[in-house]
């Protein structure tokens, strides 16, 4: 299995669509068909299923996107270590146009001027943004999940408020309780997700509803089910949804974590504080 027909797949899987894919790896599409059909009968599976609307992936196929793109960005990191290139990957769950990431992405540019920072966007199952797999060097996300090996620094703490449709009976509230939410169906993480990052968002309870894993998901499950569920009140959902403070829910922490200390993440590390100091720390809205 070649590193070469493992970012075809990728780029096939990302685009569900072959001809897109052969245009973003600038080549034809018979030799990306013929790579892929060969990709499954070395790994034994169907990865891809062809319709006339596109192309869907399999679970066999979504289990080897998640392994190849993690061995693809392992492999892009040892390119780099080789060829010396002085590198860093930020982990990042959320929250890319927070103004306070913004400031701190401007202060690591000015002080490492020659230092390539690469970016990997995580969904919403995995709050260390890949730090235990390796394959950032730190992240900028939020709370609360299980540190255990991890070095954690809280930059800032958000209020955070219930998803609602506009037209539900309690859209119009100026605040709720978490217990007014008690009986409806709420977005939820899959199993296996960390357990603490569950808790917190789930409300302490055990729910039931759709289950999602990035934030466009969350907001299309209430659009479409009328569920609810939890979500910081800075971020600001379409016309169609509303956010209503909670009051009996501990602000949720922004946070910077890290498992290995290099001068680099220390450096971002300690950036980062002062980056986000400037907020006094909490946000009501």
């Amino acid at each position: 299995m070649e590193l070469r027909t493992l970012r075809y797949f990728v780029a096939v899987a990302e685009e569900l669509h072959f001809g897109r894919a052969a245009a973003r790896l600038h080549m034809s599409q018979p030799p990306l068909s013929r790579a892929i059909k060969q990709l499954e009968a070395d790994v034994g599976a169907v990865l891809l299923v062809r319709s006339a609307a596109g192309v869907a992936l399999t679970p066999a196929g979504a289990a080897l996107l998640e392994e190849a793109r993690s061995l693809l960005e392992q492999a892009e990191r040892a390119r780099a270590r080789v060829a010396g290139v002085a590198t860093i990957t930020v982990g990042l769950l959320a929250d890319s146009a927070d103004p306070d990431a913004t400031r701190l992405a401007d202060a690591y540019r000015r002080q490492h001027p020659d230092v390539e920072v690469r970016v990997r966007d995580t969904d919403l199952t995995d709050p260390t943004c890949g730090l235990r797999a390796g394959l950032v060097d730190v992240a900028l996300t939020r709370g609360p999940f299980d540190e255990t090996g991890l070095t954690v620094h809280r930059l800032r703490e958000d209020r955070v408020g219930a998803v609602l449709r506009a037209d539900d009976p309690l859209a119009g509230r100026d605040h709720l309780e978490l217990a007014e939410l008690a009986g409806r169906r709420w977005f939820r993480f899959p199993d296996g997700t960390d357990p603490v990052w569950q808790e917190y968002w789930h409300g302490g309870e055990p729910r039931e509803g759709p289950v999602v894993r990035a934030v466009q998901e969350c907001l299309q499950a209430v659009l479409w089910n009328g569920t609810v569920g939890l979500m910081p009140l800075g971020h600001r959902p379409p016309g169609e949804l509303t956010v209503v403070p909670v009051t009996d829910l501990a602000p949720n922490p922004v946070v910077v974590a890290w498992k290995d200390a290099s001068p680099l993440v220390r450096s971002f590390a300690a950036l980062a504080a002062a980056a986000y100091q400037t907020t006094g720390g909490r946000r009501t809205s």
